[in-house]
């Protein structure tokens, strides 16, 4: 049905390579400890939202471009790399905060870690390696239309979402009590800052051949 084959088996491979640990999984679950449930759902979110955009760019041979471009390939890679690196280190340079923030602030701050979670991970190369190399395996070879592509990557999306929504949930509900603790949330923020790094430091290493 439209192009694709064995969805079935489609199905199930992407929620297994969803549940493998990732950067996205990391990414969620440092955000979800050291700062809450909402922030761990609006990093997921983003997340979701990039691998959407990913999805688009794939369907339409705009990755390949990405894929075929030592030069493009790196220069995404660094922009990624750096803006994750910013992240953390701005974490790790942060001051504890004591008042509770008005909703609005707290909308704001919300808008921005969902814009955070998308460009980290549109800026990952290896998300379009990724989407390039595995989805094409179910569309039948006749087929020339971007359809299946994009049912196929939006299915991905929407498992990688519920996952992402789960685990959001689960690492924040597991530490809620430490953040209850303002110097041990300061300490999680600090540690979240260096994963961060850590994330961009193997992002650096990614190679456009892999």
């Amino acid at each position: 049905m439209f192009g694709i084959v064995n969805f079935e088996i489609f199905i199930m491979t992407a929620i297994l390579l969803n549940l493998t640990p990732g950067s996205d999984t990391m990414y969620i679950i440092s955000r979800s400890i050291s700062q809450g449930t909402k922030t761990g759902v609006y990093s997921a979110l983003g997340i979701t939202s990039g691998s959407i955009i990913h999805t688009l760019l794939a369907a339409f041979g705009l990755s390949i471009i990405l894929m075929n471009s030592i030069f493009l390939f790196n220069t995404v890679k660094i922009v990624g790399a750096v803006y994750l690196a910013f992240l953390g280190i701005k974490m790790i340079l942060a001051r504890k905060t004591t008042a509770p923030e008005p909703k609005q602030v707290q909308v704001m701050l919300h808008r921005k870690i969902f814009l955070q979670g998308m460009i980290v991970n549109v800026t990952n190369p290896k998300v379009a390696l990724f989407f390039i190399a595995f989805i094409p395996q179910f569309i039948s070879p006749e087929n020339s239309s971007p359809l299946p592509f994009l049912l196929l990557g939006l299915t991905f999306c929407v498992t990688g979402g519920i996952w992402g929504f789960f685990i959001a949930n689960f690492s924040s509900q597991s530490t809620n009590k430490l953040r209850g603790n303002k110097n041990v949330q300061f300490i999680l923020t600090k540690l979240t800052g260096i994963v961060f790094i850590a994330m961009s430091i193997k992002l650096l290493k990614t190679k456009a051949t892999q």
